[in-house]
């Protein structure tokens, strides 16, 4: 449909709470949608890092980010998460969702840098 856009989005607070970590995988979502050749990149911090903990419980009805990034993730889509933000969290040996990666400021820094757009949420 269009040319092959690399779009990042940054995604900072935590998965419930807020709904700005939902809104973000929400628009992710909708560009594989929209665009199935866009290059999707979906990188992690601050609190976000909990986006990606496996076994996530919400009540019925209710958005889970966990399933919202495995659809991502099974949609072509990349996830990784700031290794110093899951290190003070203590989530670094935390069971994560498969196909979310721990990953460090450089990866931010070059993805950064190869996006055509960037999103901050």
């Amino acid at each position: 449909m269009y040319n092959e856009m690399k779009i990042l989005i940054v995604i900072n607070d935590a998965p419930y709470g807020t709904e700005r970590a939902y809104n973000a995988l929400r628009l992710a979502g909708q560009l594989k949608k929209t665009d199935e050749n866009a290059e999707v990149r979906v990188f992690l911090m601050a609190d976000a890092v909990g986006c990606a903990i496996s076994n996530q419980t919400t009540p019925n009805g209710y958005y889970n980010v966990e399933r919202m990034l495995k659809l991502l993730v099974r949609n072509g889509a990349s996830v990784k998460l700031c290794g110093s933000c899951t290190d003070a969290r203590g989530l670094r040996n935390a069971s994560l969702v498969e196909g979310a990666e721990i990953s460090d400021l450089a990866q931010l820094a070059l993805w950064t840098i190869e996006s055509d757009k960037v999103v901050v949420f």
